[in-house]
């Protein structure tokens, strides 16, 4: 269409619907308009420009050679102005730039990669960086600033982090020497935790330590200490080396095989729960984005 015929944005879409459906009835439902106006719209491209651009009859609507050729010119330019239109508002929303996400677990790493590729393809101008992070270091790095989102282990009680809903939940199970006694055994239980030093996490609430590490099994014994370990190669090396055991998920035996460590499963224990976490100052709509997209992938299974 030269300058002398102008088109308005309403009949570029239709144009452009038509072509591709080649219904009107199709093409009025998907436009959100009545057949009466796609076909008037239709007539009144035409009379500007002088020739049909569909072929109609009672059982068929197909495209005239002028109306191909009009479709190849138009849709390049209304496609860059979609992308356009879309970028802007992305922008408006908060849906570009870099958005950083921690996880304590090795096995939902993959979840968060494969929301990160999903957030990409859906808004191509945010970009996604995933990093493994300690138990200690979650909360802090979300107080920082260093990542924006964290999926962790629960319980988390802090007045400044958001808990989102359960992304997923893992059997439990315990680490423990090769050489010990448990390590033959084929489920261990609760009150297991008395029969050998019990190495900790440093720098960790109180809260998730009664969780997970606590002092006292159900049954009131006391539960020996063990040394403090601050990441989990720290964990499995001071239990490999005979310094005690801890507790962890049953996955971490498919994830970090050692000839020295014996991951064996819980009986009685409740499972580990992992939820996506924020600061109370970070909630943005990236974040709500990659958060809704997380949660849908572990939904689906």
């Amino acid at each position: 269409m030269d300058e002398g015929v102008p088109v308005e944005r309403l009949e570029i879409e239709i144009f452009l619907a038509l072509a591709e459906e080649l219904h009107f009835g199709r093409t009025a439902e998907r436009l959100g308009v009545s057949q009466s106006r796609v076909s008037q719209i239709v007539k009144g491209i035409e009379r500007r420009i002088g020739a049909p651009l569909f072929d109609r009859t009672s059982r068929r609507v197909a495209l005239t050679p002028l109306g191909r050729q009009l479709r190849t010119d138009l849709e390049p330019h209304h496609r860059g102005i979609q992308q356009a239109v879309g970028r802007a508002t992305e922008t408006a929303r908060g849906l570009t730039g870099r958005l950083t996400v921690g996880y304590t677990a090795a096995w939902n790493g993959s979840l968060l990669l494969e929301a990160a590729d999903r957030l990409r393809t859906r808004h191509p101008e945010c970009s996604v960086d995933i990093l493994e992070d300690s138990y200690g270091a979650t909360l802090r790095s979300l107080r920082t600033g260093r990542v924006d989102l964290h999926l962790a282990e629960l319980p988390v009680d802090e007045p400044d982090i958001v808990v989102g809903p359960t992304v997923c939940t893992a059997a439990r199970a315990l680490a423990v020497p090769a050489g010990h006694p448990l390590a033959s055994r084929d489920t261990v239980s609760l009150e297991d935790l008395a029969l050998a030093p019990l190495i900790r996490p440093a720098d960790v609430p109180q809260v998730f330590l009664d969780a997970h590490f606590p002092q006292h099994t159900p049954g009131g014994r006391a539960v020996p200490d063990g040394p403090v370990a601050r990441s989990w190669q720290d964990f499995l090396t001071l239990v490999g080396a005979g310094k005690g055991v801890t507790p962890t998920c049953a996955l971490a035996a498919a994830f970090y095989t050692r000839q020295d460590v014996v991951h064996v499963p819980f009986r009685d224990a409740p499972p580990v729960h992992y939820a996506l976490l924020r600061s109370t100052r970070r909630a943005d709509a990236k974040v709500h984005a990659f958060a809704r997209i997380v949660i849908g992938l572990a939904a689906a299974g």
